[in-house]
């Protein structure tokens, strides 16, 4: 698994990755953008103040205020978009690492539309979750951990496997295998909580998950569309 993460990592910064992460990144930055600017907004049109200094003090707070609230939706912001580009993604590891496998196949568009809002959303109640455990002093690092240890590496883990079995399989393959992929979404929380590098989470989670259950899939012996094989 841990050679799965390396190989990854190195994967990340490659040429045609690169460019996949540009497009995520001004997407998720012109979203924040426009969500900083409706905020100042909205307090510059409807909090008056008796005078100039208060105004201006309270736009101040207000800004760097949006700035915490702005690194908080990083994660769902860039969640949503990547899933954008999850296939083209996961095309170009199966083309470039495995090209004497059969490719996978691209979800259809409306499971596929499905399938981010559902990551985004889970994303989102996963960190909101380790959030209002911040106010429990010893617990909040580790509620971030497995939090989203668990729903990231179950979300990117059966997006990778539903590429080459039916979704029922898919969750059935990942359950059956779940201390690892548990482990695996450790991997991916631990690049989430490192700032900066958190912005390349979606692109690297889904080499890894890609490279994770090729690994596991060949030593099951398991085709594309077809159940797990029982030893």
């Amino acid at each position: 698994m841990f050679q799965a993460a390396s190989r990854a990592m190195s994967e990340v910064f490659e040429p045609e990755f690169r460019a996949i992460f540009w497009k995520m990144l001004g997407f998720t930055l012109g979203v924040l953008l426009v969500i900083w600017i409706a905020l100042q907004g909205l307090v510059a049109n409807f909090v008056e103040l008796p005078y100039g200094w208060m105004e201006t003090a309270l736009s101040v707070l207000t800004g760097i205020g949006a700035v915490f609230a702005l690194g908080f939706l990083i994660a769902p912001i860039s969640a949503l978009f990547a899933g954008l580009f999850q296939d083209d993604i996961a095309d170009i590891v199966d083309r470039k690492d495995y090209p004497g496998d059969s490719p996978g196949k691209a979800l259809p568009f409306a499971q596929s539309v499905g399938q981010t809002l559902k990551f985004t959303g889970i994303v989102i109640l996963g960190n909101l979750f380790a959030l209002l455990l911040l106010l429990v002093p010893g617990v909040n690092l580790v509620a971030f951990f497995l939090v989203n240890g668990y729903l990231l590496g179950r979300e990117f883990f059966e997006f990778a496997a539903m590429r080459f079995m039916p979704p029922a399989e898919a969750k059935a393959f990942r359950k059956a295998r779940g201390g690892t992929v548990f482990v695996a979404g450790l991997v991916i929380a631990g690049l989430l909580a490192v700032p900066i590098l958190n912005l390349v989470t979606p692109i690297f989670a889904t080499i890894f998950m890609l490279h994770l259950y090729k690994h596991l899939a060949a030593r099951q012996e398991v085709t594309p569309y077809s159940s797990p094989s029982r030893p």
